[in-house]
């Protein structure tokens, strides 16, 4: 077995002087090498690439921070319609909100829903432009979670967990699979510019998962990743002269510690890292798309420019071997309508609306949607009742999302909640169930994919045993 040794000072002084690399852009180009060259341990180890065909090479996952609502969106209530200005009725029972809200008149739909596509299925006048794709999207309503605050809910939505310190989804895909593009991080996030997303970074680290499987975010713009450039002062020539001083002394020091095969690793990502230079700054450049595709985006309209930017991003990197893309929609309250559903879902509805739709249409005409797996959706859902006379409290016990691609059949509704959207009812789906049916998706087993840790074999989905959803 190889040991190991703690080289955490080593890597730091080497870091420094990689002309200023940036440690986080260094540690998404280790994966491969730094679990397959550190160490025979088994619990440092890869598991084996797939279980079964996949049906998704490539993950984007839409994620509405702060929770949008799904009776106002993908859930049509008749009966909340019918009973909208009435108290909830006692036969609900009890409801665990965060605060009583249970005496709180129910609100309606407050958009009506339509027939959609061929079809039929009913999405709500909010989203006029992914409805015309209603024929591709496979909807789960019957989704809950176990958490009414957003920072447990996020983390639970992205690493299956309501508490920080696991590993995300998005590092436990390329933990399993492996990266497309060794110039290219694995797992890359493009949060929304506004900042403040309930539970910060950890929502998208690696957890007890080694450094590298974190995901790396980038910007649009000429400096995708901060410090990844080397500065000015600094040439080319010194930066290469600066790599071959590391690669001399990392080869004596192999010399006299001939079990650190990790370091030749270390030297690949070096290299990986320079050349990342040149291959990050390329990847947003997105002037280099038609001003047809820039439209289709609306990056032409000030509402949806932003949105449509990161989603444009989020194309190009899938098409150049970027295996997992988070793109995040609301900053630091986003889709939290406590005060005014309307104003509130009006507003990021026109921001994401159109940008989606042109995702969705790009991807089919370039040949990616067969085997790209499209994720929306947030951390809950909200409130049949309603909060302060017009808007909807957290709710985790029903809400709705949905997934497109990956040769899913489109245009059908899966599960439901109750008849006002309380809670989930019928083919109930939990965050771990669609966690397990992602990884399916993708040819891992859920059961297999694990990872050593405090004396435990750490899963995604663990320590319960949720079911892969069949029906998608």
């Amino acid at each position: 077995m190889t040991s190991r040794v703690n080289t955490s000072t080593r890597r730091h002084w080497l870091s420094s002087l990689g002309g200023g690399l940036g440690a986080l852009a260094l540690r998404a180009m280790w994966a491969d090498e730094l679990v397959a060259n550190e160490s025979t341990d088994p619990s440092q180890q890869k598991p084996s690439s797939s279980s079964h065909p996949p049906r998704a090479t490539r993950v984007i996952w839409l994620f509405m921070h702060g929770g949008p609502s799904h009776v106002d969106l993908f859930d049509p209530k008749p009966a909340l319609v019918k009973y909208a200005g009435q108290t909830l009725p006692k036969s609900f029972g009890n409801v665990m909100t965060r605060r009583d809200v249970s005496k709180n008149p129910l609100l309606g739909p407050l958009k009506p829903f339509r027939k959609r596509g061929n079809s039929g299925l009913q999405i709500s006048d909010f989203l006029p432009h992914i409805a015309k794709h209603a024929d591709q999207l496979c909807v789960i309503r019957s989704m809950h979670g176990d958490s009414v605050n957003h920072p447990q809910s996020v983390y639970q939505m992205n690493t299956g967990k309501t508490f920080m310190g696991h590993p995300s989804i998005g590092s436990w895909v390329t933990y399993g699979l492996g990266s497309l593009n060794q110039n290219l991080p694995a797992f890359v996030v493009l949060p929304d510019p506004g900042g403040g997303l309930k539970g910060g970074p950890p929502a998208w680290g690696s957890g007890y998962l080694p450094g590298v499987y974190q995901g790396v975010t980038m910007r649009s713009g000429a400096a995708p990743i901060l410090d990844l450039a080397p500065q000015a002062s600094v040439s080319l020539t010194q930066q290469r002269g600066s790599l071959e001083l590391i690669q001399q002394l990392n080869k004596q020091f192999v010399k006299s510690h001939p079990s650190e095969s990790a370091l030749v690793a270390r030297v690949q990502a070096y290299e990986m890292a320079y050349r990342m230079q040149t291959a990050a700054p390329d990847l947003v450049d997105i002037s280099q798309e038609s001003q047809l595709t820039h439209k289709l985006y609306g990056l032409d309209n000030k509402a949806t420019a932003e949105f449509g930017r990161r989603c444009l991003l989020a194309r190009r990197m899938i098409e150049k071997g970027v295996r997992f893309v988070q793109v995040y929609s609301g900053n630091t309250n986003g889709w939290d309508a406590h005060s005014d559903v309307l104003s509130n879902h009006t507003q990021y509805c026109e921001q994401t609306d159109l940008p989606i739709a042109g995702l969705l249409t790009d991807l089919k005409q370039r040949g990616l949607l067969e085997d790209t797996l499209i994720i929306w959706g947030g951390e809950f859902g909200r409130m049949p009742m309603s909060e302060q006379g017009k808007g909807r409290d957290h709710n985790p016990w029903g809400y709705s999302s949905w997934l497109a691609g990956a040769g899913i059949e489109g245009g059908r509704a899966i599960g439901a909640t109750d008849e006002i959207g309380l809670r989930a009812e019928v083919d109930k789906v939990h965050v771990s169930d669609f966690h397990a049916t992602i990884l399916h998706l993708l040819g891992l087993d859920h059961e297999e994919l694990s990872f050593f840790h405090n004396g435990l074999e750490q899963r995604l989905t663990g320590p319960a045993h949720p079911q892969v959803v069949k029906a998608i």
